[in-house]
């Protein structure tokens, strides 16, 4: 029998879920079981929890077939429990280091007490930190066992079940269950408190507590549910009843009621406007009924509040918020004239079109901060043509990029007229990355975010960890994100990144990256005219070099010396180099591009091309290393400064411990691996299948009809083409009419 079950329910948090049953499995006290409970999670939550019961055999997984709710759902794992206490935990928060070893020693302290509370600190998406405001509460002081008698400042904590260790058999003793609906914290945490006979405390923060920026918190949805209250404190005054020995308790948890129901009237963004008064109605007759004899209300303005409610007097309450909202509305419309004095004569001309209705049939791409036509965005606009010619597709282009928009393509200059008028009047906003923060979100608009790869280096708010390797300014990133609709990814690892490192409230569409579908897709007749648009004969090999940015590097600088390659690799060999396009074309491979063996790519217009002339791939960090595993062709990874990289940059996986194929960390060893064959041996092909096998999951060659069709057609997501299986894919033929299997040293 384990000394601890720890009861965890799941709905929704693939992107946290990871590092909460992470904080679990790494204490350094082991005696536990976890209970998880996938409450029907529409996501991959499940999924993960199956594969951390794989790997570890102390956590069970149970899984609903419908969605019963946080506190049923707790039910079910207070059902299996066999531990001696029961731990609850949130599955967005976490154990902090150390927790579970300094809740067993204050339980042994104490002599096994019914109810252990401890402390936790709220953490916030930009990092901060702050402590449980009521600590003072659990300071050691007094008897190190008591009865809620002896502190009853303890029921002025927050009203959560998650902050205390309960005896198992006190928890049967009592039938303590958890009720349906909101609040459902309330009954069980004051109907604990009351009963318990023995309780200790532990003056020690055990739980990081997730305030979750895109609302996570069902407490904050404006919803009728939150009537639910009442029948909560139904519940408590019941069990009052039911034991004349807790009638002491009556005042004070009256009190809490009260001050309960108030806060749920006072704060926004919780009861519908038409659902206020009946709410204030409702509250204000559990005030009459359940006010003990002698009871004297609070002084000051709670004092008063107590007073409307005893009176029923709505209307004085109304009249009491709307006061309050005429000064903000006064200070918003000031602060309003300000900023529209300094619009310029362009921001004008944007608002007014604003106020023009939506163009329903308009679509507006723009790729990599509108430098061109490509990436994600492009292959939605090939597949819309297609399936939705109705619909006029137009693309943002700055101005030093115009020259290169291919012919027939329809684009506006960023910055223009015609532009803002685009921006402001598309029903679809289509982008793999961010649009400006001038741009406005309308109501109706649809905006979509591509992304354009799949994460190796920290990205959004995990950037915040390497403050070296950025300058951003975190919350306008987020209140660029807060405009996403959708949000595509390849492949489950992504899916939990974007979601925790971009918290939003868009949907994740799981449909594969657009841009990979040619790379599925594409036959002999296209591997043949990428080559040829190169200059690249069949007997030809063809490396293609495409090392990644580094934010400690100002310009482009090479790792790897190209004159050396040329010079030892051998005369059937061409290096395509593609600089990352946060740089220009670089001076050092212009020298070399006169001998015909390297071969500057950096500038040309479709990655995907130069995928498919490409025999192997030559890379570091970039994310073209997941887009070229769709190939399944090989990739070596030269990774000379993986150590000032990571350190600098952060990374979600080591990628000399999983890389996609063969590692050098030398050119040395570079040049071995290209001369030897051994970059494509059946060791690297065991490591790329790995590699696809979580990576390239998606990418079917159907993404950008998924996308088309589920955004811009409205086809449900269970209608939508189905993923084909990997092993059921064919790979697109090598030059010369190979396959992916025939290794290069044999051709």
């Amino acid at each position: 029998m384990p000394r601890f079950s720890l009861i965890v329910p799941v709905h929704k948090v693939q992107g946290y879920l990871p590092e909460c049953l992470d904080s679990i499995l790494g204490q350094d006290y082991v005696d536990f079981e976890v209970i998880a409970v996938d409450d029907c999670s529409p996501d991959g939550s499940g999924a993960i929890l199956d594969d951390y019961a794989r790997h570890d055999e102390r956590i069970q997984v149970m899984h609903l077939t419908k969605n019963v709710g946080l506190g049923l759902a707790r039910n079910v794992g207070l059902e299996k429990a066999q531990g001696d206490y029961i731990l609850f935990l949130d599955s967005d928060d976490t154990l902090a280091q150390g927790a579970l070893s300094a809740i067993a020693d204050r339980l042994d302290a104490t002599d096994d007490p019914e109810l252990l509370i401890y402390d936790y600190a709220r953490t916030y998406w930009n990092g901060r930190i702050r402590r449980n405001q009521r600590a003072d509460l659990l300071e050691h002081e007094g008897p190190d066992v008591f009865s809620l008698a002896d502190r009853p400042q303890l029921l002025d904590l927050l009203q959560i079940v998650w902050n205390k260790a309960y005896r198992r058999d006190f928890v049967s003793r009592t039938g303590l269950t958890f009720p349906p609906g909101y609040y459902e914290d309330a009954p069980w945490t004051f109907c604990s408190l009351i009963s318990a006979e023995r309780i200790a405390v532990l003056d020690r923060v055990c739980l990081y507590y997730r305030q979750r920026r895109e609302g996570g918190n069902i407490l904050k949805t404006v919803s009728r549910k939150h009537f639910d209250v009442f029948d909560q404190y139904q519940r408590v005054f019941d069990h009052l009843d039911a034991h004349e020995e807790l009638a002491e308790w009556h005042a004070p948890l009256f009190r809490k009621m009260v001050d309960h129901y108030l806060t749920v009237l006072e704060r926004p963004g919780r009861l519908p406007q038409d659902a206020r008064a009946e709410f204030f109605h409702r509250a204000s007759a559990d005030y009459r009924a359940r006010v003990p004899k002698g009871f004297t209300r609070p002084g000051g303005r709670r004092g008063h509040k107590y007073g409307m409610l005893e009176r029923d007097a709505y209307t004085t309450l109304v009249s009491a918020l709307a006061a309050v909202k005429l000064r903000r509305w006064v200070k918003s419309r000031t602060r309003t004239a300000v900023n529209r004095s300094k619009r310029s004569a362009m921001r004008a001309f944007y608002q007014s079109q604003l106020r023009l209705p939506l163009d329903d049939n308009l679509v507006l791409f723009s790729a990599y901060w509108s430098r061109g036509v490509s990436c994600n965005p492009a292959a939605i606009d090939a597949e819309l043509a297609r399936l939705a010619p109705h619909m006029r597709r137009v693309w943002a282009v700055r101005a030093d990029s115009s020259s290169q928009v291919p012919q027939g393509v329809d684009f506006v200059r960023v910055g223009s007229r015609e532009y803002w008028t685009a921006v402001a009047r598309a029903k679809y906003l289509v982008n793999n990355v961010n649009f400006a923060d001038s741009v406005v979100k309308r109501e109706g608009q649809i905006h979509v975010q591509t992304h354009h790869g799949t994460p190796l280096k920290t990205m959004g708010l995990d950037q915040q960890k390497y403050p070296a390797s950025t300058d951003m300014n975190f919350n306008k990133l987020l209140e660029r994100c807060d405009r996403w609709d959708y949000s595509i990814s390849s492949n489950r690892y992504s899916t939990v990144i974007w979601e925790r490192v971009y918290p939003c409230t868009y949907t994740t569409l799981e449909t594969g990256y657009p841009r990979n579908d040619v790379l599925v897709n594409a036959g002999s007749e296209e591997v043949r005219a990428a080559r040829a648009a190169l200059g690249l004969a069949d007997s030809t090999k063809a490396f293609l070099y495409m090392p990644t940015h580094r934010e400690y590097q100002p310009g482009f600088t090479p790792s790897l010396d190209l004159a050396r390659f040329a010079r030892e690799i051998g005369p059937d060999t061409v290096l395509l180099v593609r600089g990352h396009y946060f740089y220009s074309n670089s001076p050092h491979v212009e020298e070399l591009r006169r001998t015909g063996r390297v071969v500057d790519v950096s500038g040309h217009a479709r990655v995907e091309e130069l995928y498919l002339a490409a025999d192997a791939l030559i890379t570091d960090y970039s994310s073209a290393m997941f887009d070229y595993a769709v190939l399944d062709r090989p990739i070596i990874s030269y990774v000379p400064d993986w150590d000032i990289y990571s350190a600098v940059r952060g990374t979600y996986f080591d990628l000399l411990q999983e890389p996609p194929g063969a590692v050098a960390t030398t050119q040395a060893e570079l040049l071995k691996l290209l001369s030897s064959g051994a970059y494509d041996s059946p060791e690297t092909t065991k490591l790329r299948d790995t590699f696809r096998r979580r990576f390239c999951e998606f990418d079917d060659g159907h993404a950008a009809e998924r996308v088309v069709r589920r955004v811009f057609l409205g086809t449900p997501v269970a209608e939508l083409p189905p993923i084909t299986p990997l092993d059921e894919r064919t790979p697109v033929p090598l030059p010369g009419g190979t396959t992916a299997s025939t290794p290069l040293s044999s051709r």
